[in-house]
């Protein structure tokens, strides 16, 4: 572990970088949060990410610190995480990030950032100082989250479909535009909950490696907190559109009826994860929950060779981040 004595001038670097990657998290992923509100119509773009930067904010005030615990704590044994790790760590996931963004993919910040972090500790200690349960309880949740929003967001459609078989298709719409912004402000919620958590736990780590926090500590200093919200809020705020299009418009065509169910059935998986302390994939989640939605319609609704296309960016994000982060570890080395 690095003692108090660490340059100031990295750690604060580190943090400035940290909070750059949260941001990008919340500009990445805010077509998770409003993509569908914004396929169908209920909202304009410009509303639509105010509306979800602001409950990515007030999830300060909803969820435990279980999800930052975990990042912080959880995933490297104590005593690895060093300047150079943290450092490896948000390059690799920064670097995966940008690349998906530009070609409108929607991949998992989340996942970025857990290979980052894996490959910069593989590269300094190997794989041994790697908490097993921890990534393993991660990397298993690749496949648990869009299997959990899929499942809940077509039986979520089949009950509305069923509840409303009466109505007539322009009451269920109007009903349902109302409804989408309760659907949207929670998955908001659950995004900010889960997502800026993650950054805080980087941050915990690296300050309890250079001696600016007690390992013993149960939460971060206050600063890291508001920090970390205020961050993912702003970058949701400027929005990630070549992403909200993928995921509102080619995946599967949506109404507002179908974006309340996905939302829904995102919102809880994520509420769930957020409560289990697991660092979740917000991407994964509603993509599945979206195909889950369009599936439950007709199976010819969802195009499957754009999810296909999803899905491997999803397979390689960790591998790909990890690898980064190893080769920035060893640069790092030779800078600090």
């Amino acid at each position: 572990m690095e003692t108090a004595q660490a340059a100031l001038w990295v750690v604060i670097l580190l943090v400035a970088l940290a909070l750059a990657f949260d941001f990008m998290n919340g500009f990445h992923d805010a077509a998770n949060s409003i993509a569908t509100v914004v396929s169908t119509g209920v909202l304009k773009p410009t509303q639509a990410v105010l509306f979800a930067a602001f409950f990515n904010f007030i999830a300060i005030f909803v969820f435990h610190l279980s999800v930052a615990a975990t990042v912080g704590k959880g995933i490297v044994l104590p005593g690895v995480v060093d300047t150079h790790v943290v450092f490896g760590a948000l390059v690799g996931a920064i670097t995966w990030n940008v690349l998906t963004w530009y070609y409108g993919i929607p991949s998992s910040s989340s996942h970025a950032l857990i290979g980052g972090i894996v490959g910069a500790v593989i590269a300094k200690a190997g794989a041994g100082a790697l908490v097993s349960a921890g990534v393993m309880r991660t990397v298993a949740f690749i496949f648990v989250s869009p299997a959990l929003g899929f499942l809940l967001g077509s039986l979520m459609m089949v009950a509305v479909a069923w509840a409303f078989r009466r109505a007539t298709p322009s009451r269920v719409d109007r009903w349902f535009r109302r409804m989408q912004l309760v659907s949207a402000g929670a998955y908001s919620l659950g995004h900010g909950g889960n997502d800026a958590q993650k950054t805080i736990g980087i941050i915990w780590m690296l300050l309890i490696a250079t001696g600016y926090t007690a390992a013993g500590d149960k939460s971060p200093p206050g600063w890291v907190i508001v920090s970390c919200y205020i961050a993912i809020a702003g970058g949701t705020m400027f929005g990630g559109w070549r992403i909200v299009k993928t995921m509102g418009q080619k995946i599967t065509k949506l109404k507002p009826v179908g974006g309340f169910c996905a939302e829904t059935g995102g919102a809880i998986t994520l509420f769930l994860a957020t409560a289990m302390g697991i660092p979740v994939s917000t991407t994964h989640t509603i993509t599945g929950a979206i195909v889950g939605v369009g599936s439950a319609q007709r199976a010819s609704a969802v195009r499957w060779g754009v999810a296909g296309n999803i899905i491997w960016a999803w397979i390689f994000t960790i591998p790909a981040s990890a690898f980064v982060a190893a080769v920035a570890y060893w640069v790092s080395l030779q800078i600090f």
